[in-house]
């Protein structure tokens, strides 16, 4: 029986970091000083067939933040990721695992794990990757600007200075960068990179918001909440992060995730754009 999980070379969580520096979104609000009591972590990974990936991920990240709880939450996947966790689970209370019955996104396998954790208490609440594309070595960067009160929603960013994206082929590395752009002409957030995966959110921005009405997958989701975490005042800040293409399993891009993030974000930059018209002409919101 597999159980325990793996040793890993700990020069791969020396390898360079990112420059220290932070790059903060602030609608309207001064910044805040919070108490550094935001202890009760929890780390959402979603998975799809990670049953490679996964051990490797999990093992770097209580490496680095062994105090953390992490959420797995297991679309059925058919190689044995979930059954796997379970084992983990089982000997490990930090670990949880949370069973979906059939595949039905990244974002709704996030606003299940949202809803999990708000249901227990936990003060921040982060999106993690399976695949290894997220080092575990930054997620600590993410706590402490929670911590310290520089944003409601923490972003590990690719595109503010000090960010680094390792390995990936020029089409996507032109596909991401030129989606953050558009959506920033479109939108107008104010966000270097909006479609990050890499995230950590204080409680109070996600018992604010309604996420029975999200229904946005991929690039999408992530946007999406960005929308509306802007749209409801708080405060979104970026830290750099290292990006590292995965090396294990196969990559969950298609071509309807980015069809579905462009339609929507032209759909969703027009109704800010009227509402920051009605707001400088001092007219109320129609209701919705």
């Amino acid at each position: 029986m597999e159980s325990a999980l793996p040793s890993i070379d700990n020069s791969l969580l020396r390898q360079r970091g990112p420059k220290a520096g932070v790059s903060t979104h602030c609608p309207d609000q001064p910044p805040r000083i919070v108490e550094s009591v935001l202890s009760k972590i929890l780390v959402v990974i979603p998975t799809f067939n990670e049953r490679l990936a996964l051990p490797v991920t999990l093992a770097g990240l209580f490496e680095q933040q062994p105090d953390v709880d992490v959420l797995i939450v297991d679309d059925g996947s058919p190689d044995g990721t979930g059954e796997w966790a379970d084992e983990q689970a089982r000997a490990d209370s930090r670990i949880n695992v949370l069973h979906r019955t059939e595949k039905s996104g990244l974002g709704m396998a996030y606003i299940a794990g949202f809803e999990w954790a708000l249901a227990r208490d936990y003060e921040i609440i982060c999106e993690f990757d399976a695949d290894g594309s997220h080092r575990p070595l930054d997620l600590g960067q993410l706590l402490d600007a929670a911590r310290q009160g520089r944003g409601d929603l923490i972003i590990g960013s690719r595109w503010v200075p000090g960010g680094e994206i390792v390995d990936w082929p020029r089409s996507r590395y032109f596909l991401s960068r030129g989606a953050n752009v558009y959506v920033n002409a479109v939108m107008g957030l104010g966000v270097k990179d909006a479609t990050a995966g890499f995230r950590a959110y204080t409680r109070p921005v996600l018992e604010a918001l309604d996420l029975s009405g999200v229904q946005s997958q991929g690039y999408c989701f992530q946007i999406d909440m960005t929308y509306r975490t802007v749209e409801a005042g708080f405060r979104v800040a970026e830290v750099p992060i290292v990006f590292v293409e995965r090396e294990l399993g196969e990559s969950k891009m298609s071509g309807s995730i980015i069809t579905e993030a462009f339609t929507k974000v032209a759909g969703w930059g027009l109704t800010r754009r009227r509402r920051q018209v009605r707001r400088l002409l001092g007219r109320s919101e129609p209701a919705t």
